[in-house]
């Protein structure tokens, strides 16, 4: 067996963990866990990069000393500038930062809307790269530096010394055509993007360097060790570890965010597609990841900070007694999109639209999670419309899977089967790709197998009818 050490970086907390591939075994660890707190700083608010390189080292420490090879992924559209010596020019900013608010009406009195999604085929979010480096365009960070890395990328340099862009990540700066895998030099052009600012585009599995000599002495591993290129976006290493065999699926990677969409062989970029905002982003072996960003646990993340980090579970068993969909909100809209008063943010909605307000921590968190399950249904019975795609069963990977309440909904909601699990897919398809990488597995449908061999998954079948669904979506599309 090898030992791979997956770096898997989230929105709120970074771990670093140890999977172990034989030829038909599968096992992870965890090695290190850390948490990751933005800092909210005279400038603006931006993520304590030092910080989670601090914690990088010493998950490092915790899964050596012998270590086959390192991979690293993280959330995506967040870069570091670098200045012609190679130096951070600041603490990278945070895509929930208010720099970019009305940005995308300036992009797109050069590049129309329509145009921008014919051509890059991303969905309409106000961080995208394209909108942070517009808002950016003339400050005097931008005008010093000399590389642009996305933060795995940037981690990986820090390791290794070398530079690259990953593609899946790259996908997701609104700068690559999904149907070339290669920049969309038209519309960075036109824009004033110079595209000489990122490193030569790299794909999952390429060499990426090896760990240089003094992060070997602080880290206690046994060199040489590789680090290798996974799909550096975790989104793609958790659809990557979806454990479907012969499926026709959906898939939703919850957790700050849930992403819920399909895995394509080619991008749709339909002005239905652009009207309904799903976002083609790129996936391994060729693949399009179509999805949805939808707000996620991040509503009932920030209810819980709120409310003094109450127990989890007794939230859950309250919310689960509190009759189902009394009130909901979309789990979509920006209103939701930067931290604090989450609960008056959600009450504020429900009175807006002519609801019942939730009140108690039960009937707020019952709201969050009929919602988001809502927000799953009309996600996946869009994507199989406008894709021409049909599914069969809806796969739930991340950290949602430990949510049983939020799964048996989805499952209700969508009239589908949902097979939950497996919980850190990010980090098994960071390792798989890697293993992939050392001729320990085969192709996608390999890993998958493997995946559904070795991994534990559960099964909820979906209950009652989905009318009332249908019409708290009518409700909803109505306020």
């Amino acid at each position: 067996m090898k030992a791979y050490a997956a770096v898997d970086l989230g929105a709120s907390s970074g771990r670093v963990m140890v999977g172990r591939v034989g030829p038909d075994s599968l096992e992870l660890a965890e090695a290190h866990r850390f948490p990751n707190r933005p800092v909210r700083t005279p400038e603006g608010l931006r993520w304590d990069i030092l910080g989670l390189y601090a914690g990088v080292l010493d998950g490092l420490r915790a899964a050596g000393p012998a270590v086959d090879s390192v991979g690293i992924d993280s959330w995506a559209v967040d870069y570091g500038l670098l200045d012609a010596d190679g130096a951070l020019l600041g603490n990278p900013v945070h895509y929930r930062d208010a720099r970019t608010e009305g940005v995308a009406e300036k992009v797109w009195a050069t590049v129309p809307a329509s145009e921008l999604y014919a051509s890059t085929g991303l969905q309409y979010a106000p961080f995208n790269t394209l909108y942070q480096l517009t808002a950016a365009r003339d400050s005097a960070q931008l005008a010093c530096a000399e590389r642009l890395l996305l933060i795995p990328d940037l981690l990986s340099y820090w390791l290794t010394g070398e530079q690259g862009t990953e593609l899946t990540n790259a996908s997701t700066t609104q700068l690559v055509d999904p149907r070339t895998r290669d920049w969309s030099y038209d519309i960075a052009s036109r824009l004033g993007i110079d595209l000489g600012l990122f490193a030569p585009l790299r794909q999952p599995g390429d060499p990426a360097g090896v760990l240089r000599a003094e992060v070997l002495e602080e880290t206690g591993l046994s060199g040489p060790v590789p680090v290798t290129v996974v799909g550096s976006h975790d989104t793609a290493s958790a659809v990557a570890a979806v454990p479907a065999v012969e499926e026709r699926f959906a898939y939703i990677c919850t957790g700050t965010w849930s992403l819920a969409g399909l895995e394509l062989d080619a991008p749709v970029l339909s002005e239905a597609s652009r009207a309904a905002n799903f976002t083609n982003e790129l996936g391994l072996d060729g693949t399009v990841r179509y999805l949805r960003n939808i707000m996620g646990l991040w509503l009932l993340q920030e209810c819980v900070r709120a409310w003094g980090e109450p127990e989890l579970g007794e939230l859950l068993r309250g919310a689960a007694r509190v009759p189902a969909l009394r009130s909901v909100v979309d789990a979509g809209d920006a209103v939701f999109l930067a931290p604090g008063r989450m609960p008056e943010r959600i009450a504020d909605a429900c009175r807006g639209s002519g609801q019942p307000v939730p009140e108690s921590r039960a009937e707020i968190t019952r709201c969050i999670l009929d919602s988001l399950a809502l927000a799953h249904r009309r996600a996946v019975n869009e994507a199989q419309v406008l894709a021409d795609h049909p599914v069969d069963v809806v796969h739930i990977v991340g950290g949602g899977t430990r949510n049983a309440l939020l799964c048996q909904l989805t499952a209700d909601a969508c009239g589908l089967p949902v097979v939950a699990g497996p919980t850190e897919a990010a980090a098994l398809g960071n390792v798989l790709v890697q293993a992939r990488a050392h001729g320990l597995v085969g192709d996608l449908a390999g890993m998958r197998g493997l995946l559904a061999r070795t991994q534990p998954s559960t099964r909820y079948e979906p209950q009652g009818d989905t009318a009332r669904w249908r019409a708290a979506e009518a409700r909803l599309a109505a306020r």
